[in-house]
């Protein structure tokens, strides 16, 4: 079978990509240590402040998730067509009919599957969801990080109430995006073993394929 080459994915959206799942990495690992430091506490009186830097890298790594998510927004509303939110959004009569015939691939209920050049419908809203969830998480981190700013507060204080209360919730959403993770790296090797689209490496260079016959990879 022959198949096309067709450009998917912007310059713009893989650096997103690349700068959310590495912020991510960063925050994780940082926010751990300050969550629960497990050096010695002496470290801190001596030459070194390991809680200092890590709360540095913390706060940079939280720069670049920031600017990713505000990438991704843009990029929904004015992407290509397969970056914008319509494109997978449960909005037309085709992509309420992907959202459940993807569902039924995945649980093995049929070999059926419409392959489509972007996002398939379950993936869409799992993304938006996150980028929801990214945001609340941003908005937790600097009304924390800004206790004298305003305008941080009036955010933050109807939404978390005190510093203890985002700090948790800061906490606690950091594990959807560990679950979030796992799932994502499963699905993304299951598909591409499965459908030789070219899905993971359309993340590095922006192209996938489709067969030259195929009319449901829209273009």
């Amino acid at each position: 079978m022959n198949y096309e080459k067709k450009c998917v994915w912007s310059i713009l959206f893989r650096l997103c990509h690349w700068g959310f799942a590495l912020s991510i990495v960063f925050l994780v690992v940082t926010g751990f240590y300050i969550h629960d430091p497990w050096t010695n506490t002496w470290i801190e009186g001596g030459s070194t402040f390991p809680m200092a830097n890590l709360r540095y890298f913390h706060f940079l790594a939280g720069f670049v998730f920031t600017a990713s998510v505000l990438a991704r927004i843009y990029l929904y509303l004015f992407g290509n067509k397969q970056e914008r939110v319509l494109d997978a959004a449960p909005v037309t009569t085709g992509n309420v009919k992907n959202l459940f015939s993807t569902m039924t691939y995945y649980v093995y209920a049929t070999d059926c599957y419409e392959k489509r050049l972007g996002h398939n419908v379950l993936a869409g809203l799992t993304y938006l969801l996150t980028y929801v969830v990214a945001a609340a998480q941003l908005v937790s981190g600097f009304f924390m990080l800004y206790p004298e700013s305003t305008a941080w507060q009036s955010w933050g204080y109807p939404l978390f109430g005190s510093q203890q209360q985002a700090r948790f919730v800061h906490h606690l959403i950091m594990w959807y995006f560990l679950l979030f993770v796992v799932i994502h790296i499963y699905l993304v090797v299951w598909n591409d073993v499965r459908s030789p689209q070219g899905l993971i490496s359309s993340i590095f260079n922006g192209y996938k394929f489709k067969p030259k016959n195929d009319s449901s990879a829209k273009a």
